[in-house]
């Protein structure tokens, strides 16, 4: 990556990661990805000398740990790079911000119209995150995730599926010959590689487990009719070409245990937890509602009330 690359990435990287700190909901919050881990202090370090100051912009001080702050809010893809690497691009960001800041306050921009009204959107934004978190922490409980888990798998009961492997090629002719190859006792994952087209190829035409909703229904169909062991007879033409399938394995999905899907479950709670706090306030609430031109909004008419039987 060149210099002047690199350099517009990490501007655009740390122009996002403000846009999105300001925007994120509350629940991007608590799923937010694990924090870049600061370098290690030399043995027998102070604690100056743990967080040095890296850099100066108009007698304002810049710390390593403010490096490792602004890496923290980067793009994953930054945060991997080699901190030695971005490392004089992450001080250069930090002391133009400081200097963009400073032109803005000389210019007494934060007591413009604008500013402030941009200021109060995100004070009332934190506001509604920080309320609706302390809503969601008060009522999550286990039970709500363990009654979300059982309807969970009562809703998606284990559906078989199968482990195959695949030659994909573009014409019957190519299909017919393999077969042919294979049943001479060709090795299937060898032909594979050198004669497949997708990138399967590369891991012998393995696919993996899969069930029969997750492929092209000529495909899936010709591989759940098989037995353990078999290997096309004759080709499989789907809309990517023409198929040699061998069929490895066949089970019943495993759902994942409680302990599993708990972090997605808490999402999950806390979505619906959410939604029921916010209905409860609008159903107390003065609300009304117009048109795009300004004009009064038609109520909508309830629905009819069901027949007794």
């Amino acid at each position: 990556m060149s210099f002047k690359t690199m350099r517009a990435a990490l501007v655009a990287a740390t122009l996002g990661s403000v846009a999105a700190v300001a925007l994120s909901p509350a629940m991007a919050q608590d799923a937010a990805k694990p924090a870049a881990a600061a370098p290690k202090p030399a043995a027998g370090g102070s604690a100056l000398a743990d967080d040095p100051v890296v850099a100066r912009a108009n007698g304002k001080e810049f710390k390593r740990s403010d490096v490792i702050a602004l890496l923290q809010q980067l793009d994953p893809q930054v945060q991997q790079m080699p901190l030695q690497m971005i490392y004089p691009q992450l001080v250069d960001q930090l002391i133009q911000a400081q200097l963009v800041t400073e032109a803005g306050y000389k210019a007494k921009l934060q007591d413009s119209a604008d500013v402030k009204k941009r200021l109060k959107q995100a004070e009332e934004q934190f506001v509604q995150q920080a309320w609706l978190k302390a809503e969601i922490d008060k009522k999550m409980s286990p039970d709500k995730i363990k009654a979300a888990y059982d309807k969970w798998v009562k809703e998606n009961p284990p559906q078989d599926e199968v482990r195959a492997s695949h030659i994909l090629v573009k014409t019957k002719e190519e299909a017919d010959a393999i077969i042919k190859q294979l049943k001479g006792g060709a090795d299937f994952a060898k032909l594979a590689a050198e004669k497949g087209t997708d990138g399967t190829k590369e891991q012998g035409g393995d696919l993996g487990y899969f069930t029969k909703d997750r492929m092209v229904p000529e495909f899936a169909n010709a591989a759940f009719a098989m037995k353990v062991g078999d290997v096309s007879t004759a080709p499989v033409q789907s809309e990517f070409g023409f198929h040699v399938i061998k069929l490895a394995d066949k089970r019943k999905q495993v759902p994942p245990t409680l302990d599993q899907a708990t972090p997605q479950l808490r999402q999950m709670v806390a979505q619906e937890i959410a939604e029921d706090v916010v209905k409860g306030l609008e159903k107390t609430a003065k609300v009304e509602k117009f048109n795009i031109d300004g004009s009064p909004m038609v109520a909508a008419p309830a629905a009819p009330a069901p027949q007794k039987k």
